[in-house]
C-alpha cells in the first residue's frame, strides 16, 4: 500500500466497523486459482459491488503491486474485516526495553 503505508508501520484497526468509501480495510481476498489461501490484506474500499450485491470493490494505493479487485473481483461484506483507523510511522514508533523482574525473591 505504499505510498500510504510502509514497512514496519503499525495500523490501529476496528473490527466489524462498517466499511466506509475511500477508507482502508482490513480484508480477505479470495482463494487463488490454484486453491491456495491469501494473507490478509490492506485495501482501500472505492465503492459498494457494481452488481448489487453486498461487497465491496477495493483496491490498492500502488498499482505496480499487489492485487485488488481489477484482479479478483469484488470482496463480500464477511470479507471486510476491520476499518483501519490509525497509521503509527515505524520511525515515529519508540523503541521500547523491557525489564522483567521478580517479586518475593
Amino acid at each position: 500500500m505504499e505510498p500510504t503505508l510502509h514497512e514496519g508501520d503499525r495500523l490501529l484497526v476496528l473490527y466489524g466497523a462498517r466499511p466506509r468509501r475511500g477508507k482502508l480495510a482490513l480484508v480477505v481476498l479470495p482463494d487463488s486459482t490454484s486453491g491456495v489461501a491469501r494473507p490478509l490484506a490492506v485495501k482501500r474500499l472505492t465503492h459498494p459491488d457494481p452488481d448489487g450485491s453486498d461487497g465491496w470493490w477495493v483496491e490498492r494505493d500502488n498499482p505496480e503491486e499487489g492485487l485488488d479487485s481489477w484482479a479478483v473481483g469484488s470482496i463480500p461484506a464477511a470479507g471486510i474485516l476491520a476499518r483501519v483507523l490509525v497509521r503509527l510511522p515505524a520511525q515515529r514508533l519508540p523503541r521500547l526495553r523491557l525489564r522483567i523482574t521478580r517479586r518475593g525473591k
